[in-house]
């Protein structure tokens, strides 16, 4: 029997700002997926959220792309925003819905999605990542790391079952177009396109001895979507560890660099992405900085056990220490460049309205 893990994520208004979801969401999300889970549509679910989005993770047998499963996430979403949002006025309700309809899945209407269908090995650890006010390229590093770094991941070299390597699906957002590159054959061709993480994104990752999936990542681009700037895409990942896959330790240890992502404040920004645990998944100073949060679960049958708070751990303060000290040097550029994103990013946000205003101002220079 195949297992389908879907982890849709959409933001649909958030508490006082951008800082959080409101307690209904989740208690509404809840209720929706426990009557889900009765009437046999899904096997098992875990909400969440990170910053103000609202997370639904759910296993099932339907495949991936399942409009049944895909229906039920935008109808939470959508009764979430109506009954909840708009009446209390939280802040970007229905933020992500890109549509009034639903046509078949979610993808291209807003919400961000992870999905990948396997058959359970004997053990089958399962590590959710959800991160709050970045893109998805924000991942590309860490994949990278994970699964084609040998300094971070011993078992490229020790590990018999990894030797030979992984593939990586990598998605070219601007062409709508992917390739397959294998990992260590082509490593300098796959870190010259995912080294441009606001074009080339990392979507999906295979071990290369049998083509067995490893990690799914989430790909919308809302501004490419709408055509304007309608909030950041704040990504999701899912990915199976042990037992010819990272070890959950090597996982994690790419987490232990705060690298710099863009997104932050008005999705204008560059920022450390933190790792926090669920407690701490609120986006505060300058409506960040970008965070996320890493759950660990032991897949049995479908069902989900766990979570296990993968960031709450002091192993994980040294990092938080230098995101806040990079944080901290990033702000005070203040409007300047490398703190603010480049021309070509910041097309996607309000900025253009301020250079509308002033085109007619502009002479020919002497």
């Amino acid at each position: 029997m195949k297992i389908t893990v879907s982890l849709i994520k959409a933001d649909i208004g958030g508490m006082a700002g951008h800082i959080t979801v409101h307690p209904g969401h989740e208690e509404l999300a809840k209720k929706k997926l426990a009557e889900a889970k009765e009437t046999g549509l899904i096997r098992d679910f875990y909400v969440f959220h990170v910053g103000d989005d609202l997370q639904l993770l759910m296993t099932h047998t339907r495949g991936e792309n399942n409009p049944e499963i895909h229906k039920l996430a935008w109808d939470v979403f959508v009764e979430a925003t109506e009954k909840i949002s708009k009446p209390l006025k939280l802040y970007g309700a229905g933020q992500d819905l890109l549509s009034d309809t639903f046509s078949g899945n979610v993808r291209g209407l807003g919400p961000g999605v992870a999905e990948m269908e396997f058959e359970e090995r004997r053990s089958e650890p399962l590590l959710v990542f959800a991160a709050d006010k970045t893109e998805p390229g924000a991942w590309n590093l860490k994949l990278y790391k994970i699964f084609a770094d040998p300094f971070n991941t011993a078992g490229l070299v020790i590990d018999p079952t990894m030797h030979e390597g992984f593939i990586f699906e990598v998605l070219d957002l601007i062409e709508h177009k992917a390739v397959k590159l294998k990992a260590p054959e082509e490593l300098y061709d796959l870190l010259a396109l995912i080294g441009t993480p606001g074009r080339y994104v990392i979507r999906r990752i295979w071990r290369k001895s049998d083509n067995e999936v490893a990690a799914t990542a989430s790909v919308t681009r809302l501004s490419l979507i709408a055509g304007r700037y309608v909030g950041k895409d704040d990504p999701v990942l899912v990915v199976r560890a042990q037992h010819g896959f990272p070890a959950t330790g090597e996982v994690l240890e790419a987490f232990a660099f705060p690298h710099l992502v863009s997104g932050w404040m008005r999705g204008s920004h560059t920022g450390p992405l933190m790792p926090v645990s669920l407690r701490d998944a609120k986006c505060t100073r300058f409506d960040g900085p970008p965070r996320l949060v890493g759950l660990g679960f032991q897949l049995h049958d479908g069902y989900l056990e766990g979570p296990v708070d993968l960031f709450d751990d002091p192993a994980f303060e040294h990092t938080r220490r230098l995101a806040t000290e990079i944080a901290e040097y990033m702000r005070r550029h203040g409007p300047f460049m490398p703190h603010r994103l480049g021309p070509e990013e910041m097309e996607y946000t309000t900025l253009p309205q301020v250079l509308k205003k002033l085109q007619d101002r502009f002479v020919p220079a002497e």
